[in-house]
């Protein structure tokens, strides 16, 4: 029987056992509209106000700071456009960086047609931004600033804490937002702490279930809902509440920061070990950090020569599922804004691959990776040649 390796985790992971379990329970029992009155509605009510409880605990944050989106996408463009929106009396000046998910640039791109102004940090080699570079584009119009935590595609870590203080220090009217999507589960963040005003998470990232998400607004923020309804929470985000979801994010929440050091430092010492690996095999180049300066579960790697959909379906074909970069782009192919925006070389560009760890990555799924990709390499390069 052939092998599964998993080793898509930044697209979506498998969800925990007791998420399933929690989601049916709620789905057949607890299935009640939480604005109805009556006692099933009230049941209903309270998985939310326990998902609420994990998820500000976690942040350290109240309970009326936490919002439920439908993910990531919402949560971004929620923050973003709600923010710039009902700032812009003050102004309409946004900063965000060249690497961000499609759903910040695009949702910058929207407000740009609109009149606001934007302006897109460069980043080094490995993806980081300066914080020369944040501080000099920090004006009084500067409405809000959106950054993510962890680079989806090659994994680099932004100064998230750092450029929190400054933007404070500098304008302390001006909001910072982190899209911290795929960093969820793997750092410990406080938004109050680290001078976040509106911090975006998804559930399918942390073992959860698809569609649903979080969204952290520090008390007395203002945001211009994309949304008109029934009222439900606060009128921020209208609609009945996804509850089944919710309560299964909670579920996962609370899961995937219990042994949080530990799970991380398998995913560190596995993701090393693929690195090496891969590193070993020439023509090769990874992109991005390396070490604690990078995500503990991100491995982008370039293969000269051989178009990245080619090793994908190669890969799978001995049953390890990889991507060939952002799962929100991957049905369209063409070349990674994140790849240009840290000056990758052109023969890397379509030849990238993303391998992409969890707490279930074993040790022989990497070396089972890696031996493949020993075979599959070299083959698809003669074969190219010819």
């Amino acid at each position: 029987m052939k092998r599964e390796v998993y080793l898509d985790n930044s697209a979506t992971t498998r969800a925990y056992q007791e998420v399933a379990e929690k989601m049916q329970e709620v789905l057949c029992r607890s299935y009640g509209n939480p604005s109805s009155l009556h006692r099933k509605g009230l049941e209903a009510e309270h998985e939310i106000r326990e998902a609420k409880r994990i998820l500000a605990k976690l942040w350290k944050a109240e309970e009326k700071e936490v919002f439920f989106t439908s993910g990531g996408t919402e949560g971004d463009n929620l923050a973003i456009i709600g923010a710039a929106k009902a700032g812009r009396r003050r102004g309409n000046h946004l900063i965000t960086s060249c690497v961000e998910h499609p759903a910040v640039l695009q949702a910058m791109a929207a407000l740009e047609e609109e009149g606001f102004s934007v302006t897109y940090l460069p980043t080094d080699p490995k993806g980081k931004i300066s914080l020369a570079q944040l501080e000099e584009a920090l004006t009084e119009e500067t409405v809000l600033v959106s950054l993510m935590h962890v680079n989806n595609e090659i994994g680099t870590v932004q100064p998230v804490e750092e450029a929190g203080r400054l933007i404070k220090q500098k304008c302390p009217e001006t909001l910072f937002h982190v899209d911290a999507v795929q960093s969820y589960g793997k750092y410990e963040l406080f938004p109050k702490s680290e001078k976040i005003d509106l911090c975006s998470v998804s559930g399918h990232k942390i073992h959860g279930p698809k569609g649903v998400g979080a969204l952290y607004i520090k008390n007395g923020v203002k945001l211009r809902p994309l949304l008109y309804g029934g009222g439900q929470q606060k009128d921020i985000r209208p609609g009945t509440e996804n509850v089944p979801a919710i309560a299964g994010l909670g579920v996962a929440a609370q899961k995937i920061y219990e042994g949080r050091k530990s799970k991380t430092e398998k995913m560190r010492k596995l993701k090393s070990r693929l690195s090496e690996g891969i590193k070993s095999l020439p023509d090769t180049v990874l992109h991005g950090g390396e070490g604690e300066e990078a995500a503990p579960h991100i491995v982008s790697a370039g293969f000269k020569g051989v178009r990245s959909e080619v090793i994908l379906h190669a890969l799978e074909e001995q049953g390890i599922f990889v991507s060939s970069g952002s799962a929100c782009a991957s049905n369209h192919p063409r070349i990674s804004s994140v790849l240009k925006a840290i000056g990758a070389k052109a023969e890397y560009r379509e030849s990238t691959l993303r391998f992409s760890l969890s707490e279930f990555t074993t040790e022989e799924e990497i070396d089972y990776t890696l031996e493949n990709l020993y075979n599959i390499i070299p083959m698809l390069r003669r074969y190219t040649r010819r």
